[in-house]
């Protein structure tokens, strides 16, 4: 694993060494962030990445904030366990056979709804 970058503003330097252009630079990336969080939050019920979007929008906000980059290490931390978890072969084992079992529990329902209905929608149905 790489080593993490140290935490701090990501700013040019001739924008951090003056105190009034970083904290304009600094409300510039937050409101640019906010924006596409916002739309990723929007995307979250509609059709649309809206996770990846918000994940876009904080590491927006990381180039410039601590606590930001701080989240998105958690998260990547929590991605990278979750997606070692997943790759081990006793939970995809498990998870195929669960998978299975609902399919064949869906199949013999949708067997016994054909056989006593036909392939007639449930709203059609006048039992």
């Amino acid at each position: 694993m790489p080593p993490e970058q140290p935490l701090g503003s990501r700013a040019p330097h001739f924008v951090r060494r003056s105190r009034p252009l970083h904290l304009s630079w600094q409300v510039g990336v937050f409101v640019v962030g906010l924006a596409v969080v916002v739309g990723g939050v929007i995307m979250l019920p509609l059709p649309g990445p809206g996770w990846l979007v918000i994940f876009a929008g904080m590491a927006i906000w990381a180039t410039e904030f601590v606590w930001a980059q701080l989240v998105l290490r958690w998260a990547k931390r929590k991605v990278t366990e979750a997606t070692r978890k997943a790759l081990d072969p006793k939970v995809r084992r498990r998870n195929i056979i669960l998978i299975t079992a609902g399919l064949v529990i869906i199949a013999a329902l949708l067997a016994v709804y054909v056989g006593k209905f036909g392939f007639a929608m449930p709203w059609n149905i006048s039992e």
